[in-house]
């Protein structure tokens, strides 16, 4: 009941307040980790007949220098004390972006619906990683939801599910991995090796959560079994052609609860990149940012209301908390 407890409180501080603003623990984090990165990457130094083993173990040996000290501690030290249910909750405040989400597709939406597609380009530069200088409203759009939909997993649904699975230590360690991913998950010449174990470890740590978030887009079906049915059926089939597995997987799923498709040709640091169709339905327009948006808080709250009640549940037939 405690850790439900603390969910809550951690929905409640992010709903109200968001992300800090200053003073951000992975603003910190990400400054250290571009000077290991800066020290220990040397992939820019290798020429083709070089083995690819040295910058893998270089960048398995920082990525455990990263990621693995703080939970550590954190699990050594931790008490069920109230000191350190007030850290569980922040911490586990700190990891969710849900309201932070939320902004970030707004800030986009409110420009379409005025027809003003460059505030809208530069502001959906802020969160995806593809070129956005010549997108167009429904490239704007798509791109958004994409990222809404796998966001939504990896930066609320995950957070949620490790805290359950082993407290803040699991919740403390996904968020740093999925931070070096995206930080060191690129398939460039720089972090094709070097960044070969943040990609593989977020993979790992994304593989049930994104099942669990899928399974929370699919429940939003308005009980129609057979929806829900089809939109797990997508998430698995089509997030086998995709990229990112676990992306796949989350956004397939939504798009497919939303009825609507993702997928299509975008430019990635200079290359034109094809993804396969995601979903089933029409394709996406802006008016399905905010639906995204909206699926992505109940799939949340749908998970913090199921763990409430399994222990109510526990509380009155075992008498145990």
């Amino acid at each position: 009941m405690i850790s439900s407890v603390l969910m809550i409180i951690a929905y409640i501080l992010d709903f109200y307040f968001g992300e800090v603003k200053r003073f951000h623990p992975l603003v910190g984090f990400g400054f250290i980790t571009n000077k290991v990165e800066a020290t220990a990457n040397i992939s820019a130094s290798l020429n083709e007949n070089t083995n690819k083993w040295q910058p893998r173990f270089l960048g398995t040996l920082s990525w455990l220098l990263l990621c693995i000290p703080l939970p550590v501690i954190y699990y050594y030290f931790h008490q069920n004390t109230l000191l350190f249910w007030c850290l569980d909750a922040i911490s586990l405040y700190f990891s969710v972006g849900l309201k932070s989400l939320k902004i970030h597709a707004l800030q986009i939406l409110k420009p379409l619906e005025k027809n003003n597609l460059t505030s809208a380009r530069h502001f959906c530069g802020y969160l995806v990683s593809r070129k956005t200088d010549d997108l167009s409203e429904q490239e704007i759009s798509r791109a958004t939801v994409e990222s809404v939909l796998e966001n939504g997993h990896d930066a609320a649904v995950a957070s949620f599910f490790w805290f359950v699975i082993g407290g803040a230590p699991l919740v403390i360690l996904h968020r740093l991995a999925n931070t070096l991913d995206a930080m060191w998950g690129y398939k460039n010449k720089r972090f094709i090796h070097f960044g070969w174990c943040a990609a593989r470890m977020d993979d790992l740590l994304g593989w049930p959560s994104a099942k669990i978030s899928s399974l929370l887009y699919a429940c939003q079906t308005n009980f129609s079994l057979s929806k829900m049915v089809n939109a797990l059926k997508n998430g698995y089939q089509q997030s086998q052609h995709y990229k990112s597995l676990n992306g796949g997987w989350v956004m397939a799923t939504g798009a497919s609860v939303l009825n609507f498709t993702l997928g299509g040709t975008a430019i990635y640091h200079g290359k034109a990149v094809t993804s396969p169709t995601l979903g089933s339905g029409k394709p996406v327009v802006r008016k399905d940012i905010f639906r995204s948006v909206t699926l992505v808080n109940k799939a949340v709250i749908i998970f913090i209301t199921l763990c409430f009640s399994y222990n109510l549940i526990n509380i009155f037939f075992v008498g145990s908390w």
